[in-house]
């Protein structure tokens, strides 16, 4: 039986519980030995340990932009991205203006935007959160409602999410406090009408939950926990504080998602007349996505929540069913990871594969037969293309064009797939898809110029999307990814601005198309950032100064004519600003101006 006023065990007292806890499972095979260590300072501290810093969030995300970037991944779900991003980002925004202003939000009624979302499995719910925490850039933690449900010690399960944001964020305390918990298969703990007693698996969880989602100090060490133990006496050597650490769940936000398959049911039944007789009016035929855009808090609670638990999600997010043509969409996306992870199988074996939008739409078929939303587009892939996976690597294949012909009857295409004229027309199919694949993407990223520039940072010219367009085929990666390998090069010319002003004193702009000049020069003519430095200033340095130092302009647009014909360029320039200026070249400036 435990003392009424329980004390903190000093560390030779823990030490010598979990000596007790080996003992006891392992025997006198393990044993703790621990050298007698003295801590520099007397363990006569603040037993919980400092009081930690307000770190402020460094977030500057608008709901707009946040969307733009969803655009980029996920197909369709227009309504749902709309909600997530908007709450999402005004969620972190807001704890950022606290923090600067000082205002602690502490008023009584506090709500924070914890977000439910319902729909149909395979959707894109858990990858649209998943995109958005790697987009804010902070701890993410996914669960799965049914691990609660097979356990008994539930709120145990649930603090652990909890410790789980602070391995994600490398034990950083702060940065964790303000991630995202994201709970799936949330419908598996509505509590059953028929249920009697006691409830752990279904509303017990819920109950559990209730304290997280508002606020609570969630202690990282965790009862009957020998390794915890051992890390708080190791903790006391080092300190010679017994510091306790704990993490408020104020500010993480709670994000739960399920299929929810009878809740169309009961909105029908809420929101049909149920008039009787000749006055009676036809059924309701609307499809489901447009039955749960009509659900209340009180279709939650008749699903099998508890209204406490519901209370505490003010925040719903509507997913729609995926029709062929959106898993069509999902298949031609340049970023989805479906297609980029079969292009990295085949490319371990030296096999550059490419999909005709034939067999896309093959794919795409087939997958919405199995009725399993995005998630069937894996399981078909994979199916289809393993005879190929197995085989070509032994064939000395180095390209590899999918068509609806090949997917159809793949034994067929193996046997065919020897050497002579069937190659020479399997060549030329290569060809033209991948002229088909790399004309799509160049017309996606001008289609989505704006957002893609703003987003990286990077001017797209028509020569910079090409080159990214490339880059992606070669290497079979994100466009964002391709992107950004473009923008280090950018980067780098831009570089010869600052060198330039930096040694010349004169600040000179190169212009867009002299960039992509450059860039085009360096890989033509393998030329390095030094040599292309050491040819501009031979060109310009004079012809600059000499103006700058008549006429005091220290500003030169550098254009790719200039940079094709630099002293053409110089000559007209120095007539143009002297001219301007009324000045009278001397005799010595003469072979500038013939």
């Amino acid at each position: 039986m435990e003392p009424k006023n329980m004390t903190i065990p000093n560390p030779q007292e823990i030490e010598k519980e979990i000596s007790d806890f080996l003992s006891k499972k392992y025997g006198n095979r393990v044993k703790v030995v621990s050298p007698i260590v003295v801590p520099e300072n007397e363990a006569g501290g603040d037993d919980t340990g400092e009081a930690r810093e307000n770190h402020t969030v460094n977030f500057d995300l608008k709901p707009e932009e946040l969307i733009g970037y969803l655009d980029q991944y996920v197909i369709r779900q227009e309504q749902a991205k709309r909600v997530l991003a908007t709450k999402v980002c005004t969620h972190f925004n807001r704890i950022q203006h606290q923090e600067q202003s000082g205002n602690d939000d502490e008023f009584e009624g506090r709500i924070k935007n914890n977000i439910i979302m319902i729909g149909p499995t395979g959707v894109g719910k858990t990858y649209i959160i998943k995109l958005i925490a790697k987009k804010i850039g902070v701890p993410f933690v996914k669960a799965d409602a049914t691990k609660f449900s097979e356990t008994g010690y539930v709120g145990g399960d649930v603090e652990d999410m909890v410790r789980d944001l602070v391995r994600e964020s490398d034990n950083d305390i702060e940065l964790a406090q303000y991630g995202i918990i994201y709970i799936d298969e949330i419908d598996k703990i509505a509590g059953s009408k028929q249920h009697y007693g006691a409830d752990v698996s279904r509303s017990g969880v819920q109950r559990a939950l209730l304290k997280p989602m508002e606020e609570t100090e969630v202690e990282l060490k965790t009862q009957n926990d020998p390794i915890s133990m051992i890390q708080e006496v190791e903790q006391f050597r080092k300190t010679g504080k017994r510091e306790k650490r704990s993490v408020n769940t104020k500010n993480i936000l709670f994000i739960v998602s399920g299929a929810f398959s009878e809740l169309p049911e009961i909105v029908r039944e809420r929101t049909t007349d149920k008039t009787i007789g000749f006055g009676a009016k036809p059924g309701n035929n609307q499809d489901e996505a447009t039955t749960l855009q009509q659900v209340k808090a009180e279709d939650i609670v008749e699903y099998g929540f508890e209204s406490e638990f519901i209370g505490r999600l003010p925040v719903r997010s509507i997913f729609e069913r995926l029709s062929q043509q959106d898993l069509f969409e999902i298949l031609k996306n340049p970023n989805n990871p479906i297609i980029l992870s079969k292009r990295l199988d085949f490319a371990t074996y030296g096999i550059d594969v490419r999909f005709s939008d034939e067999a896309l739409n093959l794919l795409a078929q087939r997958a919405y037969e199995e009725n399993t939303g995005a998630r069937g587009l894996v399981s078909v892939i994979e199916q289809a293309l393993i005879p190929f996976e197995t085989r070509l690597p032994t064939m000395n294949v180095k390209r590899f064009p999918v068509t609806a012909g090949i997917i159809e009857n793949p034994q067929k295409a193996l046997e065919n797939w020897i050497p002579g004229e069937n190659n020479t027309r399997l060549e030329e199919e290569f060809s033209r898809i991948a002229e088909e694949n790399r004309s799509y993407l160049i017309d996606y990223i001008a289609k989505n110029r704006q957002n893609l520039s703003e987003q990286y940072g990077l001017p797209l010219s028509e020569y910079r999307i090409e080159r990214i367009a490339d880059y992606y085929w070669s290497n079979a990666v994100e466009i964002g990814t391709a992107i950004n390998r473009i923008k280090t090069h950018y980067d780098m010319i831009k570089k010869i601005e600052i060198n330039f002003y930096n040694r010349h004193d004169i600040n000179l702009v190169l212009e867009e198309d002299a960039i992509d000049f450059i860039s085009e020069q360096m890989a033509n003519q393998s030329l390095n950032i030094d040599q292309v430095y050491r040819k501009i200033a031979d060109d310009f340095e004079y012809g600059l100064k000499l103006i700058r130092d008549k006429t005091g302009k220290n500003r030169f647009f550098i254009s790719k004519y200039a940079l094709e014909q630099p002293e053409t360029f110089l000559e007209n320039l120095i007539k143009t600003e002297f001219a301007r200026h009324n000045i009278t070249p001397d005799l010595d400036e003469e072979p500038l101006l013939r």
